[in-house]
């Protein structure tokens, strides 16, 4: 009998779920018909624009979009002063900034299909919450500019996108702001061909928790370096507050990862020893032990 009711539940969650998804992908297909997609610039046309403009650059995804729309994601709790920040940069129109959104609107033509079919689904369920914030005729830019090897159909290309985006810090005295296991560029090149590198580090999860004081600690940058933003959807944010205070300020977000696994050769996301990675399912905790990182960290928000 227990095993008879398991299955009968199992049934009514499917159908559900499945009610649900058709219910979105109709409402979804009035959005589609009614409402021009957003121009979103390639990934080297973002990158040049940070490299020879010095541009910010706050970036949206999926995780940012939901937060907007006052949900939950796995790593970072909603409030309303998330939901409303959030809509806050979506809907900025600051000169020097750019605002990054994910290149899902189009074909999908230099995804895979795993990847095309998750954005597809989240585009059923949210496309509404983008084309409620973003500017009509606006320029938008290339959010997935930090994800350019998990996901793409052709992952040959890869190798010269990273050597692109280190173009960005190229000779900078870089500072990074992270996730207290973020450890980006560390045990990689990814940085190498920066001037110098000092690191904030904030809670690798909750990051709004700490956001003012983040902040405050940010402000005491000279502004001729340049921000790296590795910290999260309050990255997003980060970089338009610290745009308006005259910073250079760069959400990298998952570049680094992206770059250990195009380094792996990985076929799917993964652990990646000694750093944190929300999308894998289990984290490699090896201690580290690199007096190099050690001696660039500059402060610990935690």
């Amino acid at each position: 009998m227990k095993q008879i009711i398991i299955k009968i539940i199992d049934i009514i969650v499917k159908l559900w779920l499945k009610i649900k998804d058709t219910f979105w992908s109709v409402k979804d297909f009035f959005y589609r018909k009614l409402r021009k997609p957003p121009e979103v610039a390639s990934v080297d046309d973002t990158i040049d624009e940070i490299v020879n403009n010095n541009r910010s650059i706050a970036r949206f995804g999926d995780g940012e979009i939901k937060l907007a729309a006052g949900r939950t994601i796995s790593f970072q709790k909603s409030s309303a002063f998330i939901t409303n920040k959030m809509r806050e940069v979506l809907s900025s129109d600051i000169d020097g900034l750019m605002i990054g959104i994910a290149d899902i609107f189009g074909d999908g033509e230099r995804y895979d299909e795993f990847t095309n079919n998750y954005w597809k689904k989240h585009l059923a369920r949210f496309r509404g919450v983008w084309y409620k914030y973003l500017i009509r005729g606006k320029k938008y830019y290339n959010a997935s500019m930090t994800r350019q090897y998990i996901g793409l159909k052709n992952k040959e290309e890869s190798g010269e996108i990273f050597d692109h985006i280190k173009k960005i810090w190229d000779g900078r005295d870089v500072v990074i702001i992270e996730g207290e296991m973020s450890r980006l560029g560390v045990g990689n090149d990814l940085l190498d061909n920066a001037k110098s590198i000092k690191r904030i580090l904030g809670p690798s999860k909750q990051a709004f928790d700490k956001y003012d004081e983040i902040l405050e600690e940010a402000k005491k940058t000279d502004k001729s370096s340049l921000i790296l933003l590795a910290l999260g959807p309050a990255a997003t944010c980060l970089a338009y507050d610290l745009h308006k205070l005259g910073y250079q300020a760069v959400d990298i977000g998952h570049v680094d990862v992206e770059y250990e696994w195009y380094r792996m050769k990985a076929k799917k996301k993964m652990p990646v020893k000694n750093k944190m990675v929300h999308e894998a399912v289990v984290n490699e905790k090896d201690e580290l032990n690199d007096s190099e990182y050690e001696n660039q960290i500059i402060a610990k928000i935690l």
